[in-house]
């Protein structure tokens, strides 16, 4: 397994000419907070990580992270009507999406391309083994786009699959491969105590049981930290043994992540299990983030959007939360994989399911700056580029 690397931390190691374009890609972002500036400076003086480059090709370090989306008429890498299985609120070509330009942009690493997904080398290299995702939406995003870039590699193969809550799996039975998908929002546990919804900001016994004997793990957390009101998935918070209404959300997230990096650290059998987080996926809500100068602009979120920012950089805000997973990942004694897709992710305004998902009705389709989803990820679509990273991760 490859170091943790992170294309916003990592410019120190680089030759002088990488330095310069990646220091003046970081400070691109607009990060909100001072404290969370001053925490991730304190943190970059008081950590190294190996500078060893995350791909090699053609004798030169790739930067796999950061680079560019280039039109590749060879995407998408499946059809959706290839994939039975993608729910409804990702099916965007079913639900009337009416241009599909957006599907045919691969991602272009700085130094190096990016290897193609390999389903049958997947399907070969993992026989016998099982893969979970372990989070919100997002990791359901992704799991639903492996299961597609699998079945499309080998239509023939046998497959069952099993939905449920919390856990959904998919197996390929001519492999004996499990993929499944826990749902596990905030990671640690959330107990009923007295007819209340408690998360458990120090606890993740129940759930951690269910993920100890994969092989593969790959874990997000993010949105859920946001919600409020009738939205958010707990009633009361626990921490140290005091129960609260409510907290600053970036100090609840960061205090269940320490608590499951200690279980990783501790109960992770790392030359067994192969470790990996997802980043931060970006939404896109506000595009005076994205629309540079004094421009008017038209719509009040993603709809409408069928192309992707060019370039390397995003003039955004950095995603606080980002920093607090950032953060914590560093204070690890082995940290997970982080597939950083933060910036690559921010780049595709154009990516997301808007009004063309099936969980929307006709009245909501008919009002886009009210109803469009602009968090979740249409597949096929950008998943599939997560997926890539992830395998070129695990195999190359």
């Amino acid at each position: 397994m490859r170091s943790l690397q992170s294309p916003f931390l990592y410019f120190r190691h680089l030759p002088l000419h990488s330095a310069i374009l990646s220091f003046c890609f970081l400070f691109q972002w607009r990060i909100s907070s001072p404290a969370i500036i001053l925490s991730l400076k304190n943190h970059h003086r008081s950590h190294t990580y190996s500078s060893a480059p995350l791909f090699q090709s053609n004798g030169s370090s790739c930067q796999l992270f950061t680079g560019t989306w280039v039109r590749d008429d060879s995407y998408p890498m499946y059809q959706y009507s290839d994939c039975p299985f993608i729910e409804p609120e990702f099916n965007c070509q079913l639900y009337g999406r009416p241009d599909s330009g957006y599907l045919r942009y691969r991602w272009k690493p700085q130094n190096c391309d990016l290897p193609r997904f390999n389903g049958r080398e997947f399907l070969e290299k993992l026989k016998g083994k099982s893969v979970m995702f372990v989070g919100d939406s997002l990791g359901k995003d992704q799991w639903e786009s492996l299961i597609c870039l699998l079945v499309s590699s080998v239509p023939s193969a046998s497959t069952q699959m099993a939905r449920g809550l919390p856990l959904s799996t998919f197996k390929f039975l001519d492999y004996g491969l499990t993929v499944s998908f826990y749902k596990a929002p905030y990671l640690v546990d959330i107990d009923a105590v007295q007819g209340k919804r408690v998360l458990k900001l120090e606890d993740l016994t129940n759930n951690a049981a269910m993920w100890k004997s994969a092989d593969v793990l790959s874990f997000n957390t993010g949105h859920w930290w946001t919600h409020q009101g009738s939205e958010q998935g707990w009633d009361l918070i626990e921490s140290g043994g005091t129960y609260y209404q409510d907290m600053d959300r970036l100090v609840a997230m960061e205090r269940a992540l320490r608590a499951w990096a200690n279980w990783a650290d501790s109960k992770v059998d790392r030359t067994r299990t192969q470790l990996f987080f997802l980043a931060i996926s970006p939404t896109h809500y506000n595009p005076s983030d994205w629309s540079a100068g004094p421009t008017v602009v038209a719509t009040k979120n993603c709809y409408g959007e069928t192309a992707p920012i060019s370039g390397m950089m995003y003039p955004g805000a950095y995603p606080e939360q980002m920093a607090v997973l950032d953060e914590v990942l560093r204070g690890m004694k082995s940290p997970p994989y982080l597939l950083d897709i933060t910036l690559l992710s921010a780049l595709r305004k154009d990516c997301h399911p808007s009004v063309y998902s099936g969980e929307l009705s006709p009245g909501q389709r008919a009002s886009p700056d009210r109803s469009a989803d602009c968090s979740h990820w249409c597949v096929p679509g950008l998943p599939d580029t997560w997926n890539q990273l992830l395998y070129t991760a695990m195999f190359n």
